[in-house]
């Protein structure tokens, strides 16, 4: 398998530079051939010059992009320019968008997720309370900002749920034009990040063609509630795979989330190329998907 990496080794990193950094290595280590690419296209103008510095394969050769959430259209242009070279990316650009874009995945997993409402425009934001109530978790259609704390995701007032969609509306790099606005649920949880928003037991599922690459607790950190028992593993890792089957997204990665009275649902997908790794053990995930790929599993 190939990688295309835009991996930076030599500055100061935050935890996603941390888990591309560590994916090209790992991808080094197995034998994979890496190629480095501009995180956009600032300095090379196109797909075409991006990877230029790539030769074109004797055979159609599956690739893994690691790197930083594109735009759809960087997205299509790097796939097709990729398969110029007989380089496959692992998902198509309507897969990808399908994984990334959560108002193009919910309508398919709406029976195992909070109930949500697609915004377009602030003046939606008083319908959207009628039907779904107060307080609501807010996000973009690519991205969502609880990093950034409980206030900047969860609106308790109309005038909050404004404020909160007006921001995401402004940044299209998470929105993508739509805010995602969702019944707010209450997960099991035991710690709050710096910035106040609760870590809840939540774990990340990667899957292959809806096999199973590996999974683990999706917050930093260690945390009383993180491990499972057997029959736990077994509820979280068939709802990953029923979500899987339905989206129908070759490389995908589904966060499972339990509730407070215990029931366990859907907190988001993801294109699995561009998911955090959490508590993954990266060597194994690694060797099983190129396992999956290989075998065209």
């Amino acid at each position: 398998m190939i990688v295309f990496s835009e991996a930076i080794f030599e500055k100061a990193i935050s935890k996603s530079a941390q888990d591309v950094n560590q994916l090209t290595e790992i991808a080094k280590i197995t034998g994979c051939d890496v190629y480095y690419i501009p995180k956009d296209f600032t300095i090379c103008e196109n797909a075409e010059n991006a990877l230029c510095h790539i030769t074109k394969q004797k055979q159609m050769v599956k690739c893994f992009w690691a790197g930083y959430i594109p735009s759809i259209e960087r997205y299509t242009e790097i796939y097709h320019e990729a398969l110029k070279k007989n380089i496959k990316l692992l998902n198509s650009p309507v897969q990808h968008q399908k994984a990334q874009e959560f108002d193009l995945s919910y309508p398919l997993i709406k029976d195992c997720t909070p109930k949500s409402e697609i915004v377009y425009k602030l003046e939606e934001c008083q319908k959207v309370v009628e039907k779904l109530g107060l307080p609501l978790f807010v996000r973009g259609a690519a991205r969502s900002k609880k990093t950034l704390g409980w206030k900047a995701c969860v609106a308790e007032t109309v005038e909050e749920l404004e404020e909160i969609v007006k921001d995401l509306l402004n940044n299209p790099y998470r929105s993508r034009g739509r805010a995602i606005v969702r019944k707010l649920v209450n997960l099991r949880y035991s710690r709050t990040s710096k910035e106040g928003f609760p870590l809840g037991r939540e774990y990340r599922v990667f899957l292959y063609n809806d096999q199973v690459v590996g999974y683990g607790y999706y917050w930093d950190g260690l945390d009383p509630l993180m491990s499972v028992d057997e029959t736990e593993e077994k509820i979280i890792l068939n709802l990953a795979k029923k979500v899987a089957q339905k989206l129908e997204v070759p490389f995908i990665a589904v966060d499972v989330g339990q509730l407070v009275d215990g029931q366990w649902v859907i907190v988001e997908v993801n294109d699995g190329q561009f998911a955090g790794t959490a508590h993954i053990e990266i060597l194994p995930f690694w060797n099983k998907l190129l396992f999956l790929v290989d075998n065209k599993i």
